[in-house]
């Protein structure tokens, strides 16, 4: 038998942005444990902002595990807060989520590296030089010296906990960096990518570095905000498709446009302004290869008879890719298809 140490983690209850919150507990197991061989668990929700002191227990029910490459014989337990009922906690966003292993996900999460109170990389006082250089850049003088470390660290723990990491790259503004997680359904897909947010928080703490999501933290400037652009698909889009279902769906965005902006993130007013490669949150757009619309629609897509994938530049990074995922999936689900089944089925 063999002592495992299980990280449980799981989201709390402030808002508008949860926090990620984790414990360990030791198990012994043969082999790794499967997820039905993890007990539920309890902690305090009046320090989580999930219960009152004078009921506290909240309960934390795993719904996947992965290896944890950080820790000798570690596991990484994602996790749904229940009540002592069973039920699920009024702070449990993924209960209740429309969920399809037939929709795909990639989700682009952008951030900062910040230390000291400003972007890794920033003087003291004032900015560094205008953005260009840092995008996609090498060199010390576009990326400093711990930053790269940090993000290949990070794409090892990802790729070592299973989880299907894409791709890293730095970003428009000095100190801002992107990794992208896909994954097939809302729930998985979102799994990964809190659990790679949980990842990366947790490397950076023994670098003195936080991580930065806020959308717009250098404010009314010319700098870039961060977003957290969701690229998606169905089966009936990969598989069908077509222009006339194509401007149904558009226009069903267009027509659920409140509702998407609703859950895509605090303070996106700040970062869709219309300029820096974003669209107006008043609006909504799509174009052919168009950074600066609401949806961007790949070449490929066109050119393979509207089939394929759409990308939705306006979710931030700050965003909840679970509600992300559930709000484009109930979209896709609302357009008829002229059968029996939605196009999210």
């Amino acid at each position: 038998m063999t002592k495992y140490k299980l990280e449980y983690i799981w989201l709390d209850g402030y808002t508008p942005v949860p926090n990620l919150r984790g414990k360990t507990q030791i198990k012994e197991f043969d082999v790794f444990p499967a997820l039905d061989q993890l007990p539920l668990w309890g902690f305090d929700g009046s320090s989580t902002k999930q219960a009152e002191g004078h009921s506290s227990d909240c309960v934390l029910k795993p719904v996947a595990v992965y290896p944890d490459g950080a820790r000798t014989d570690g596991a990484i337990v994602m996790c749904e807060v229940l009540l002592p009922d069973g039920s699920p906690h009024p702070s449990n966003g993924r209960a209740t989520i429309l969920d399809d292993p037939g929709a795909w996900f990639g989700f682009e999460q952008e951030y900062f590296f910040y230390k000291d109170g400003r972007p890794l990389g920033f003087p003291e006082a004032g900015y560094p030089g205008p953005q260009g250089p840092y995008y996609t850049g090498v060199g010390f003088k576009n990326v400093g010296d711990i930053a790269r470390k940090i993000v290949e660290e990070h794409l090892d723990l990802c790729l070592y906990a299973g989880i299907n990491h894409e791709g890293i790259n730095a970003e428009v503004a000095k100190g801002q960096w992107e990794f992208q997680i896909f994954g097939k359904g809302s729930k998985k897909a979102a799994d990964e990518m809190w659990v790679a947010r949980y990842l990366l928080q947790r490397l950076t703490e023994k670098y003195g570095v936080d991580i930065e999501y806020h959308c717009k933290p250098l404010g009314d400037t010319d700098w870039n905000g961060s977003g957290m652009h969701c690229n998606f698909s169905t089966t009936y889009l990969r598989e069908t498709g077509g222009k006339e279902y194509f401007e149904k769906l558009m226009a069903a965005f267009d027509a659920n446009r409140e509702e998407h902006i609703a859950v895509y993130g605090p303070d996106n007013h700040m970062r869709l302004t219309g300029k820096h490669e974003t669209a107006s949150i008043h609006e909504f757009s799509y174009g052919i290869a168009d950074r600066g619309a609401s949806i961007r629609v790949p070449h490929s897509f066109i050119k393979n008879d509207y089939k394929g994938y759409l990308e939705d530049r306006r979710p931030n990074s700050q965003g909840d890719p679970y509600q992300i995922a559930s709000r484009v999936l109930k979209t896709i689900a609302s357009v008829s298809t002229g059968s029996s089944v939605s196009a999210a089925a």
